[in-house]
């Protein structure tokens, strides 16, 4: 069979077909463009570090989905080194304006003035809380900047694989249950610490379960802005059998002071692992409201496997 040439007969390089059927690869999804901004409404008092965590949630976001332009406002911000959410909308809408007014003085054909949303809001919240949620729906009305304002990002199966690690990590938990070794240390309980009242217990709950059949232990959730409710909790849970109990905040991290974390788990007796952070599912979470706001569909968020 001949191959087609080129001059002085080389051969040329022919594009491969594409692969049909259902193993085609997909097309990579890019922003679509003149699209509103993600931007992330960061609760508690900013900080460096939580400055470096929600970066790493937006970097994550970005590299989901080529093109997208994510911001950072955050609830207390003091509008000089952290900026604030009413003000990261004020000066998103300008910006918009401003590139508009831009191509139309440069005489670009077929510029559309803006419309539509300017930004889709994304709460930094794995669960609901009321109080929070209030706080960034002033920011937008405030702000007076067309915004939409999605969910929290749990209750989801990512943020239960998000707990296991964060639990593995601190030695309480088998990272792979189909391994046979033991974890000395690991809980034969978990409590579940949620902040928002009983909404957020209810949520918690629904990603307890999950984490508790990847983990093959009781898992409760508890109120950590309820008196009594971790330390009521952990008696159930010893009552019913566990006797080496872990606490596991089903928190991103700025909602709380640490020292109430580290409080808690004194008050019911038991080791503590790390707060969720910027595990890679809080970013492709925060995208995944993001472009279900807009009607846009990216691949499907995979967990990454516990090793």
């Amino acid at each position: 069979m001949s191959s087609p040439t080129g001059p002085a007969g080389l051969p040329v390089r022919m594009p491969r077909p594409r692969q049909p059927g259902r193993h085609r690869r997909p097309e990579p999804l890019v922003a679509p463009e003149g699209a509103p901004a993600l931007v992330l409404a960061v609760p508690g008092a900013p900080s460096a570090a939580t400055r470096s965590l929600a970066e790493e949630v937006v970097s994550i976001a970005r590299s989901e989905l080529p093109g997208l332009d994510a911001r950072i406002g955050y609830l207390d911000g003091d509008d000089t080194e952290y900026l604030s959410l009413r003000s990261v909308l004020a000066r998103t809408a300008e910006e918009r304006v401003a590139r508009y007014e831009q191509a139309v003085a440069a005489g670009v054909e077929g510029v559309k003035e803006p419309d539509g949303p300017v930004a889709v809001v994304v709460p930094l919240l794995a669960g609901p809380d009321n109080a929070l949620l209030r706080q960034i729906r002033q920011a937008v009305m405030e702000s007076r900047v067309a915004a939409d304002l999605t969910d929290v990002l749990g209750p989801h199966p990512l943020l239960a694989e998000a707990l296991h690690v964060r639990l593995s990590e601190a030695g309480l938990a088998r990272a792979d249950r189909a391994r046979l070794f033991t974890v000395a240390t690991a809980a034969d309980g978990i409590i579940l610490a949620s902040v928002g009242g009983d909404e957020a217990v209810q949520a918690a709950g629904i990603t307890g379960m999950l984490l508790a059949a990847r983990l093959a232990v009781p898992v409760m959730a508890a109120a950590l802005d309820q008196e009594g409710s971790i330390s009521s909790v952990a008696e159930q849970l010893r009552s019913s059998g566990s006797q080496q109990l872990a606490l596991a905040p089903y928190l991103i991290g700025p909602e709380i002071e640490p020292a109430l974390l580290a409080a808690a788990a004194e008050e019911a007796g038991c080791s503590m692992a790390e707060a969720l952070g910027a595990y890679p599912a809080i970013g492709k979470l925060a995208l995944a409201k993001y472009t279900t706001a807009l009607g846009i569909a990216p691949q499907p968020a995979q967990g990454t496997p516990v090793r």
